[in-house]
């Protein structure tokens, strides 16, 4: 599957005060016929999308489905897969934040009735990186709940983690051979000095927690004697053991990737970006022996710097990372340049409102095509017949 996605990042931030949705400030609104038409024109065949949860969740059991009739029509007229993304880090005004304990039956329902509406959409992720969603929004304090502390922390994690895996069984209720395709970011820790062994040690156990939760692996003693101390009960720990695995014959390991997921960890546990240590396909190794699941690369982007080939680079040299996994015998169905278009004030992470564009897209905001995504479709063209070979060769899936 060779994919691409449409932006739709929607954490408040300023205390809820203010939305910010991507779609609405990159101009998807009023451009998505054109932008559904570049992807076909990219020779791209699947496309990461999902009409915004905090618009069309409109009360418990009601839903505003208007934008997502018209929307999902062309994509099914254009012949696009999709894979739908039906929370991207925020939630509706009404039900405010992860630490709302019914939001994982409201999310539940709200997705069994998506699966109901467009029974011809197999694909799913119901929850966009459950890890970066609490992280940012409970331990850094950069959105939504805007807190620091573990036991929000902790508290986002199993509500976040439990709507995930509610909404896969509200789905396989409306369509049984539903497929999710769990976009998590991809992480390692390394440590600075000897004293920070044991910090990155932790933080490598951590960076695993929502998925093992989702997959019902069991997590390290460390990390239970965190999650209780911090409010998990035995009774949820339990539900994650118990109903996970029932689910996970229905998953793709999907793993994003970018130049800021490994982290260099000093004695004082403070972090910071390490830039490319292992890289891609090292750290991607690592999950798929954790977790033995089939994998799909599904984020990965670079802004375009003063030479003007660093983002065609970066594509090549993330490739190349997913084709030394196949060559290993790691089942990688898919990769994924994410975005279509370029983002905004992701420099920041959304935390403040600047307005500033980055050049991350396969085109910019006038909708033609950057370098990066040129590159990409002759990659597609290119490789297309080869992995689709190799697909039949190891009886591999490959997207319609």
């Amino acid at each position: 599957m060779f994919a691409t996605g449409i932006e739709n990042s929607a954490p408040t931030i300023e205390g809820g005060r203010v939305r910010r949705d991507q779609m609405a400030e990159l101009g998807h609104y009023q451009r998505w016929r054109e932008d559904f038409a570049l992807v076909r024109e990219l020779g791209i065949d699947v496309l990461r999308y999902g009409p915004q949860l905090y618009s069309t969740l409109t009360g418990p059991g009601r839903q505003d489905w208007r934008f997502a009739d018209e929307t999902f029509a062309e994509i099914r007229r254009l012949g696009i897969t999709p894979i739908v993304d039906l929370c991207h880090f925020g939630v509706p005004d009404w039900i405010g934040d992860f630490q709302n304990p019914d939001f994982p039956a409201l999310f539940a329902d709200y997705a069994e009735a998506f699966a109901r509406r467009f029974p011809w959409v197999q694909l799913y992720t119901p929850i966009n990186e459950m890890f970066i969603t609490a992280v940012f929004s409970t331990k850094y304090g950069w959105w939504n709940e805007q807190r620091h502390d573990d036991r929000s922390y902790v508290t986002a994690i199993k509500h976040i983690v439990r709507a995930n895996l509610l909404a896969m069984q509200a789905i396989l209720r409306a369509r049984p051979d539903a497929i999710f395709v769990q976009s998590e970011s991809t992480e390692h820790f390394h440590p600075e000095c000897p004293a920070a062994m044991p910090h990155a040690e932790r933080r490598n156990a951590e960076r695993f927690l929502t998925l093992d939760l989702n997959y019902g692996r069991r997590v390290d003693s460390a990390m239970y004697e965190f999650l209780a101390d911090n409010g998990m009960t035995r009774a949820e720990y339990h539900f994650f053991l118990r109903e996970a695995p029932r689910l996970k014959r229905h998953c793709i390991m999907g793993n994003d990737w970018y130049v800021t997921n490994e982290h260099l960890i000093g004695a004082d546990r403070h972090s910071r970006a390490a830039g490319e240590v292992f890289g891609y396909d090292t750290v991607t190794r690592e999950y798929h022996v954790r977790y033995g699941l089939p994998v799909m690369h599904t984020e990965t982007n670079c802004m375009e710097g003063p030479a003007g080939d660093e983002a065609e680079r970066w594509l090549w040299k993330q490739w190349s990372g997913v084709m030394r996994l196949r060559s290993e015998g790691v089942p990688v169905l898919g990769f994924t340049w994410y975005s279509l278009t370029d983002h905004m004030d992701w420099d920041v992470a959304l935390r403040e409102v600047r307005g500033r564009v980055n050049p991350l897209g396969l085109c910019d905001l006038d909708r033609r095509p950057r370098r990066v995504g040129l590159a990409y479709k002759r990659l597609i063209e290119a490789w297309r017949p080869v992995v689709a070979a190799q697909a039949s060769c190891l009886r591999l899936p490959v997207a319609a």
